[in-house]
């Protein structure tokens, strides 16, 4: 079993201290196999910002964790036109990973994660046909019985970002990445970005979709929140490639709590999810309301 702590949008230059302490605190404690962040280290991508995201990084890593990175779009200057454009991700190389397509393997998960973040874009996110191919040919020697899993900061799909509902844009190119994703025999895909928990299977949000299931990570320090939603991040158990246990770790303003615990089972491509019951967990977040069959 691979256990994996999935936190995204940190935003150091809006983000709480003490929040971020306790982020160090819940990782040393739980030690998991590999932390996954999957982008925005930053909340304006500027110079100070970046040093105390590499200063917690070098924490984490000094602590004996393993770590797999990406850039979100924060990590790109927004009011620096001319470096948003020459050089868009050089201070993240600089300060935080040279590497923007990341790769981890081992006995039993493969993980790819893949850049999203583009100068021509305020927000939103695109890949290209370059990170296309390098998702089939990473995945294309994997054993099959290993769990596939691909990171981007932006969702693939358009996700439901309000109280309402209404979903947000998918990422550009979104039919070929889907396309190369199912090609790839991806069985979950991380993701961050609206700051919001969700879970969904994805045959239930794009039609020629695959056998994957999509995992969202809130915010987990920043102090930007939406739809009332506290810090939180994702605490994966990949026990097989057809069988992840989500539970939810949320911020209650003293300390980061056990929330709510899924189990997610795929049978006949399908994924179901079944509750599991933890009278230790904190109320509030839901992991995927919206993935029940």
């Amino acid at each position: 079993m691979a256990r994996i702590a999935h936190l995204s949008d940190v935003h150091f230059g809006a983000n709480d201290p003490k929040i971020v302490s306790a982020t160090e605190a819940w990782l040393h404690q739980n030690q998991p196999d590999l932390v996954i962040i999957s982008g925005d280290f930053t909340q304006r991508a500027r110079v100070e910002q970046f040093r105390a995201a590499s200063a917690w990084l070098n924490r984490l890593r000094a602590a004996g964790m393993r770590l797999l990175v990406i850039p979100g779009n924060h990590d790109v200057p927004l009011f620096d036109v001319l470096r948003r454009f020459a050089a868009p991700l050089r201070r993240y190389k600089r300060y935080i990973s040279n590497d923007l397509c990341p790769w981890y393997e081992d006995q039993e998960v493969a993980i790819l994660g893949l850049n999203t973040a583009r100068s021509l874009t305020i927000k939103d996110g695109r890949i290209n046909h370059d990170q296309m191919r390098l998702l089939r040919d990473r995945f294309a020697t994997v054993a099959p019985d290993k769990t596939r899993i691909l990171v981007t900061h932006h969702p693939l799909f358009a996700m439901p970002i309000g109280r309402g509902g209404e979903l947000s844009e998918a990422v550009g190119r979104h039919e070929d990445a889907v396309e190369a994703a199912t090609a790839a025999g991806i069985h979950i895909a991380l993701a961050g970005h609206f700051h919001r928990t969700y879970a969904e299977a994805a045959q239930k949000m794009a039609a020629d979709a695959g056998g994957a299931l999509v995992i969202q990570a809130g915010t987990a320090t920043s102090t930007r929140l939406r739809n009332a939603e506290p810090q939180s991040f994702n605490w994966l158990h990949v026990h097989r490639n057809d069988r992840i246990e989500v539970q939810v770790v949320v911020w209650d303003g003293t300390s980061f709590q056990r929330g709510h615990h899924v189990e997610y089972h795929r049978d006949d491509e399908r994924w179901e999810a079944r509750d599991v019951a933890d009278a230790a967990s904190a109320p509030g977040i839901r992991v995927a309301q919206a993935a029940r069959i």
